[in-house]
């Protein structure tokens, strides 16, 4: 592919997900304002921005086997945990941003929780083998995550046992 067509395609790959996202967050909204139609119209959206983004990425060719998008993933949280998460904090705090500091506070600790999983993932795919897991809960305030069952209090953010989704 050309530099040009990839360099548009990435850039459509990153508005189309990030439309998924904002129109699964309005839907989010739109259902706990009690509004069920306008909250099926965002998540019918955001699908179809979810297809969009999939086939621009897979036109990339960055839709690889289970071991090559692990290694990706692994990549990807070790980056948010080594470098991004810690250099976003420090300017948060230096610029006395409560908000800020506690988002990337909680993102950064749970993504050494993705990172793991993750991790343990390649291994079991690497040895021929699916990955062995339990049930897995996130916390639907700070998005700790948690293989086998919720904790009855967030170690993350004290949220209650009610608060985690289980997966």
């Amino acid at each position: 592919m050309r530099k040009m067509t990839e360099s548009n395609i990435s850039a459509a790959f990153a508005g189309e997900s990030q439309a998924h996202m904002k129109y699964s967050i309005y839907s989010d909204k739109a259902q706990r304002e009690g509004r069920p139609n306008i909250a099926r119209l965002f998540l019918a959206i955001a699908y179809a921005e979810r297809i969009h983004a999939t086939n621009h990425y897979k036109e990339l060719g960055h839709i690889k086997g289970a071991a090559d998008n692990l290694q990706t993933a692994i990549d990807g949280e070790t980056y948010e945990v080594e470098e991004m998460y810690p250099a976003f904090n420090n300017v948060d705090k230096l610029q006395e941003e409560k908000g800020a500091i506690r988002s990337t506070e909680w993102a950064w600790e749970s993504e050494k929780v993705h990172a793991g999983m993750y991790t343990k993932a390649k291994e079991a795919v690497l040895s021929g083998q699916d990955a062995a897991l339990g049930p897995i809960h996130i916390c639907e305030i700070c998005g700790w995550t948690v293989e086998g069952e919720a904790p009855d209090i967030c170690p993350l953010c004290k949220a209650k046992r009610d608060h985690f989704r289980k997966f």
